[in-house]
Order: structure tokens, then sequence, then C-alpha cells
């Protein structure tokens, strides 16, 4: 039976469907795969600063030598209770700064005297890990911390006793990643070190190998 011209037309259709999947299916299978790029401070510590450990506290197991764990970033927005909408500005500073979304901290008691209630934003957090975590680091010691105005140094007695150390950032238009021109208020963070080191000195070695300028006044 001889087919009729909607029968053709249908046909046609079907053809140029099936042709458009597998030019389809062929752009999928020679889509660009992105190489991941290895992070240079998991290398320099597995071959640099591991070996000087090692050599400095005479340690008889790789496994007794320290590491950086994590590193917080909190930032306190006290001026959230009367703008609440800077808790969303510094959210979007921070995750730009650190790459990953940070989590938003709620007052647990209310105050009155600071107009205070309890359940209310007033500051925001992040915890780094991993890849991120040296990734953060590298940029803070060779790009951000230089940027400091009259920088001398940081202090060394920033250390808790248990191997972790904290640092106080009073702006953060010193990282590149923000853009002063579209930023409306100033405002500071603290960044802490968590190491698995056991003492200060032992922490402070391993933070001023990775780079921490720390004071050479304070050192002695």
């Amino acid at each position: 039976m001889a087919k009729t011209k909607q029968d053709r037309k249908k046909e046609i259709v079907k053809d140029e469907g099936k042709a458009k999947d597998k030019k389809d299916s062929r752009k999928k299978s020679e889509a660009f795969v992105e190489e991941k790029i290895p992070v240079r401070l998991i290398e320099f510590y597995r071959t640099k600063i591991v070996p000087d450990l090692m050599k400095k506290f005479s340690y008889k197991n790789i496994m007794q030598v320290p590491k950086l764990n994590k590193i917080c970033v909190n930032v306190g927005v006290g001026a959230a209770v009367a703008e609440p909408k800077l808790i969303e500005t510094t959210v979007k500073e921070i995750e730009a700064i650190t790459g990953q979304h940070p989590a938003v901290v709620k007052a647990k008691k209310s105050v009155s005297n600071f107009k205070l209630r309890e359940g209310m934003n007033i500051g925001v957090r992040v915890t780094l890990r991993n890849d991120r975590m040296y990734e953060f680091l590298d940029r803070l010691v060779n790009v951000s911390i230089p940027r400091i105005r009259d920088f001398r140094g940081l202090s060394d007695k920033s250390f808790d006793g248990r191997g972790n150390y904290s640092l106080g950032i009073k702006e953060q238009i010193i990282f590149p990643e923000i853009n002063v021109d579209n930023v409306s208020k100033i405002s500071g963070m603290d960044i802490t070190f968590v190491t698995s080191a056991k003492t200060d000195e032992e922490s402070f070695e391993l933070l001023k190998l990775f780079g921490l300028p720390f004071s050479i006044k304070q050192q002695n």
C-alpha cells in the first residue's frame, strides 16, 4: 500500500529526531573533562614540612608529626540586630573568600541591653578541611596577609596551650575576592588553626613552615 503524504512527513520527523539524539550523545561523549589540579601545600607538607619536623623534634614515627586538621573562620555581625540584611552580605563575602557556604549563627540568649533576642542571626562561621583548607591557607599567606596595612608580623602569643592558634583580621577587604566598591561595612573575622600538635612549640613550627609570618621580635 502506498504511503500517504502525512506518513512520509512522520517518517522524516522521526529520522531527524534520531539523528539529533545521536549528535547529542556524541557531544556528551566528547565533552571536555576538567582535570583536577593538585593542591600545592599538600605536596609541600609531605616533602618539606614532615622531614623538617621529624628532624627538629626527633620523632620516631611519621605518624607523630603534627598536621593541620581544620581552619575555622568566624565573623560576628552584631550590627545585624538593627540591619538583618548584613547577614546575607556577610554570608556572600565569606563564601567568596573560603569557597564554601557558611552557616549562620543564632543567639542563644536574649540580652535586653543590646536589643538582642534568642534565635536572632548574629554571626557567620565556616569550617574548612582537606583541599579547601590548604587552598585557603595558601591564599591567606601569599596574597591576603601581605595586603594588611602596617603589617609587622603575627603575634606568637595567641596559642591556646593545646597546639591551636587564633588570628584576628580587622578588615575583610584584604582578601582579593572582595570588591571594595561593593563593601557597605568593614568587618573583621577570627581565623583559628586547629592542629594535631600536643604543644604550642610544635604547632608554632608547623605553622611557621607553612608560611605564617610570625613576628621575629616575639620569637625570642
